[in-house]
């Protein structure tokens, strides 16, 4: 095993930098750019920004963005629309600001080893350092994501399983025609219709629509402080797991049916198991492998791309936003600094995947194979 986990780990390196280099090519053709942004803002025609760049336009801007890389404009000698009348000396302050003055391959080298040293340099538009501002964000996509995820597998494997013991019942039936349409129904939608009956829409006023606490979080007991912090998740929680159990559902039931069906679970109930005995005994452990593969999958998409709508709509500040948002901005710092850290999380958790498999079934044996 621990050479399996040696080469999974080398492979880390390279699939990493095919999808950094991917995506930074990918910006050099992008419209628009950091320069372009502060450009339009002092001619008057950006309507795009969602987040304000203080400081005076012909003056030093925030930070020191150039030795963090980025992408999107060329170098000095470019044109960039709605510069003229513009100081061509200006310009080129900007490009060296922003480290634009050197050649794409530069700037790339010089970001990735930047991000060896899980050194993210400084936001283009914000007075922060990346990862502090990442930090900043953190516990909103944290809360959502975990609680998403133990809700999740706390109600499609349970119900899952008895749909598979209960197969073509009545209770299967309605079960499985409650969940496809609440898989069907959009989890923004949802989440008004929640604003709108118990946030103070125009019914009830139950529960808080901004923030992940309230004003007066630091006065509060920690008893309280627990009510209040899960008094915001409330509305949130619901409008995303309106359909998050559905495909996790079907798919325990379908690998519990068909582990049901095996010979050694004839084989147990001859020798005068209980169904119990066999569910969770026999069935259980084999069953359970295939949920388990979609585990990480389940975990990125809570954790960090399925809560955008549901941050914007609920004011919750979190790193769905915050990516969102630096791809408006062109904040490329940002923007590639999450996807590096999300790309490396989403690495690692699926090599804790693998080997949670010989966690659950010991016969299972990696080493045997190629990576």
């Amino acid at each position: 095993m621990g050479a399996y986990i040696i080469r999974r780990l080398l492979l880390m390196i390279p699939t990493l930098f095919g999808i950094m280099l991917i995506s930074f090519a990918v910006i050099q053709f992008a419209p628009g750019g950091p320069v372009e942004r502060i450009i339009a803002q002092i001619s008057g025609t950006d309507a795009g920004a969602t987040a304000r760049i203080s400081g005076s336009p012909q003056g030093d801007f925030q930070g020191s963005p150039g030795q963090n890389g980025g992408g999107g404009e060329s170098a000095s000698n470019s044109t960039y629309r709605g510069a003229q009348g513009l100081d061509p000396e200006f310009i080129k302050s900007l490009e060296r600001q922003y480290g634009f003055d050197k050649p794409p391959l530069e700037r790339f080298t010089l970001m990735i080893g930047n991000y060896l040293t899980f050194d993210f340099g400084e936001s283009y538009f914000r007075d922060v350092s990346v990862i502090d501002l990442i930090i900043e964000k953190m516990p909103v996509s944290i809360s959502l994501g975990l609680w998403m995820t133990l809700i999740s597998y706390g109600i499609s494997i349970p119900l899952g399983i008895r749909k598979a013991v209960r197969d073509g019942t009545p209770f299967d039936i309605w079960t499985s025609a409650a969940i496809i349409i609440g898989y069907a129904i959009p989890g923004f939608l949802f989440a008004v219709l929640l604003i709108v009956l118990f946030a103070g829409g125009s019914f009830l006023d139950w529960f808080p629509l901004r923030g992940l606490t309230s004003d007066n979080w630091d006065e509060l007991s920690w008893p309280m402080k627990i009510v209040d912090y899960f008094w915001h998740l409330t509305l949130p929680l619901l409008a995303m797991a309106l359909g998050a159990f559905a495909t996790l559902s079907l798919l325990t039931k379908n690998s519990f049916l068909d582990e049901i069906k095996k010979q050694y679970v004839m084989t147990a109930r001859a020798k005068g198991l209980t169904e119990r005995q066999v569910l969770y005994g026999h069935v259980f452990r084999n069953a359970m492998l295939l949920i388990i593969a979609g585990f990480p999958g389940v975990f990125i998409g809570a954790f960090f791309g399925g809560s955008l709508l549901i941050e914007t709509i609920f004011s919750l500040d979190g790193l769905g936003l915050l990516s969102f948002e630096s791809i408006i901005n062109r904040d490329y710092p940002v923007v590639f600094a999450t996807l590096y850290i999300f790309s490396l999380l989403g690495l690692v958790i699926g090599l804790i995947s693998d080997l949670t498999y010989t966690w659950i079934d010991p016969r299972i044996d990696f080493e045997t194979r190629e990576v």
